[in-house]
Formats: structure tokens, C-alpha cells, sequence
């Protein structure tokens, strides 16, 4: 996808350096920035440099060729893993990534260790890409069945960041828009500003007016009303982590939206690559829900009006503030799961039936 008009991955490798658009600068800078050993990884995941499931996937698989490049030994190679599993514990694809690798890797003593974790990190991002591009060819089927119904512009809601810039390419939920967009289909987005580190609005709306897709921010509470004005056609959100009987964990606030678009009939769709799924895990309340510092509540950044970059507190010092990053949308509040496959109903047979 574009950023100034020139195509962009979020995250390559080059001259022995993992090369990351650091997020945490966006939207009022562009900065690549360099990660050379396993720990800058581990930190670029921690503080979300990088973020989106599966980005952070990869982000860790690359840290695994870093890992290598710094010391070929096995027992180095495992704590690095260790390290990078327990840099952000919600999303499910940076343990699949990570255990993918160590798969090939685990006792491989030979040079060619480090040619091997390449390919395989090289393979997870090729993965991504195209899954997410079939995303958005399946999504797009939706997008068109309503506007050969409307013969209007579809207004979608979406919230916080399921965009290119969460995966390698295209995005989750925005794969559809981007693929309906170019196909002329007329389209506007709700865009949820996403509290408490916004990234609805440093990020989606970013590569939305980067993409020229027409886009408001709205704060996160605006949903429920817009679904009652009837200004909301479809919506669309990613997954951190999705159960294999189609509970859906994602962005605090995510469920919210579920309940209100069940409350007024609007389609309330989860896109998601397979990577995203946890077969392992029964029920929601076992999946490990990350809790932030809660500076990213009680401070906000942005430019001031002499175009400086600030840190600002907007909470009383006295306050105490819990950050959860993340809550669980159930099943039946779900219209369909939009995958590299297809779309299946959010269950656990719609799923198995997928993925045989």
C-alpha cells in the first residue's frame, strides 16, 4: 500500500537489519527505523512500534533471524523465543509465528541455520500478504451484495487499526475497502479514534487519506447513534485472537459495537487470517487479556501549534487508571468470520468446515 504515493511493505529485511515503519511516529512523522538484535524486536512489539497481530507475527519471526545473526546457539535461540512470546500475550499469532520458526530451527546446528529462519520469516510475510489480499476479494462480495441493494454509498464502521499497517499488506478489515474502492464502488468510513492510544485515528485514518478513501473520525461512543440514524451499512473489525468456536477477541471497545449493531440488524463482520485463530483454547475468559501502563490513559501525544511533538497529561496526577487493551465479542453477535478461505459463520463447525 502507499504512503506519499511510493508502495510500502511494514516491515522488511535488508542488509542484516529488520527495517520497520515505526508506528509510534504516525501520523505526524514517517520514520523507518532499524531493529539489529533480538531485543529491539522484543522492545519494538513491547512499546508498539510495530502492532497488529499479525505484523507482531512477523516482527517476531524476524527477531529470530536477528537472534541467529547475533549467536547461532541453540540455548540463545530458545530464551530469545521465550523472550519474544512474552513481549505482548493477546494476540495469538506472535506464538504461532515464534513456534513456527523454532519448528524449523530447534536443532539445527549447521550454517545454514540462518539461510533457513530467513526463508521461513521471508515465507510468513509472503503468507500474510496474500492471505490478506484474499480477504478483501472475499469482503468485497459483501461490500457489493449491499450496494447492488442501496445504489448508494455504503458508510462502513470500523475500529482501531486493522489496516496494512497491522499486517504486511492490505490489511484485515480494510482488504475489503481497499479492494471496493478500486473497484469504484462508492464508499465512506467511520473511523472510531480508537482510546486510549488512538490508533484509529493516528493510523486507519492515516492510510485511508493516504489510499484517498473517504473517511470521518468519530469518537468511539458515536457508533451506537450512527447505527440508530441509519448511517451505518456494515461493519467491519480484525481479531487479535479468535476462538475456534468463533468468539472474537479484538480492541477494547469491539464488543460495544457488536451489541449495538446486533441491537439495530447491521451486519457485524470479523476479517481475520487463519494465523489468527486459536484451535487451542475453549473459552474466552482463559485468553490472557494484556493490561497497559496506564500513562497511555492518563496522557495523550501530539503536535502543538509550533509543529513540536508532545507528551501531555489530561487526568488528574491523583487518578488511577486501568488500561485493557482488549475485550471479547461472543459468537452470536457475529455475523460472519471473512477469511483467506472464505466467509463462514462464526462457529465452531463454520469454522471447521473452512479449514478442514
Amino acid at each position: 500500500m502507499k504512503i506519499e504515493s511510493k508502495e510500502y511493505r511494514t516491515i522488511w529485511f535488508e542488509n542484516n537489519v529488520v527495517k520497520i515503519i515505526d508506528q509510534t511516529k504516525l501520523p505526524h512523522r514517517f520514520v523507518i527505523k532499524d531493529l539489529k538484535t533480538v531485543m529491539e524486536a522484543v522492545n519494538a512489539i513491547k512499546i508498539m512500534e510495530v502492532r497488529g497481530a499479525p505484523l507482531i507475527g512477523a516482527t517476531a519471526a524476524y527477531g529470530l533471524v536477528l537472534s541467529i545473526l547475533e549467536n547461532k546457539d541453540q540455548s540463545f535461540l530458545k530464551k530469545s523465543a521465550d523472550y519474544l512470546i512474552k513481549s505482548r500475550p493477546t494476540a495469538i499469532n506472535l506464538k504461532w509465528a515464534v513456534d513456527r520458526m523454532m519448528k524449523k530451527l530447534s536443532g539445527v546446528n549447521s550454517d545454514k541455520i540462518f539461510e533457513i529462519a530467513l526463508k521461513e520469516a521471508e515465507e510468513i510475510c509472503k503468507e500474510d500478504e496474500k492471505f490478506c489480499k484474499n480477504i478483501g476479494i472475499h469482503g468485497l462480495k459483501i461490500i457489493e451484495d449491499i450496494h447492488n441493494k442501496k445504489k448508494d454509498t455504503i458508510n462502513i464502521l470500523t475500529h482501531c487499526n486493522a489496516g496494512w499497517l497491522a499486517t504486511i499488506n492490505w490489511g484485515t478489515a480494510t482488504s475489503p475497502i481497499y479492494q471496493a474502492h478500486r473497484k469504484g464502488i462508492p464508499i465512506h468510513i467511520w473511523v472510531d479514534e480508537t482510546r486510549p492510544r488512538n490508533q484509529g485515528a493516528n493510523l486507519t485514518s492515516y492510510e485511508l487519506n493516504e489510499e484517498k478513501v473517504p473517511n470521518t473520525l468519530i469518537a468511539d461512543n458515536t457508533g451506537g447513534l450512527l447505527m440508530q440514524r441509519g448511517k451505518v451499512d456494515m461493519c467491519i473489525v480484525g481479531s487479535d485472537r479468535t476462538l475456534a468456536n468463533g468468539d472474537v477477541c479484538n480492541k477494547i471497545g469491539t464488543y460495544l459495537k457488536a451489541l449495538a449493531a446486533k441491537d439495530n440488524n447491521i451486519p457485524f463482520y470479523v476479517a481475520l487470517p487463519s494465523s489468527t485463530i486459536d484451535w487451542k483454547t475453549k473459552y474466552h475468559k482463559n485468553i490472557p487479556i494484556e493490561e497497559r501502563n496506564s500513562d497511555e490513559l492518563s496522557h495523550i501525544e501530539g503536535l502543538d501549534n509550533d509543529g513540536n511533538f508532545k507528551t501531555i497529561r489530561i487526568y488528574p496526577k491523583k487518578s488511577k487508571a486501568m488500561n485493557l487493551a482488549f475485550d471479547v465479542t461472543p459468537a452470536k453477535y457475529i455475523t460472519g468470520l471473512i477469511t483467506e478461505k472464505g466467509i463462514c459463520e462464526a462457529s465452531t463447525e463454520g469454522l471447521k468446515n473452512l479449514f478442514k
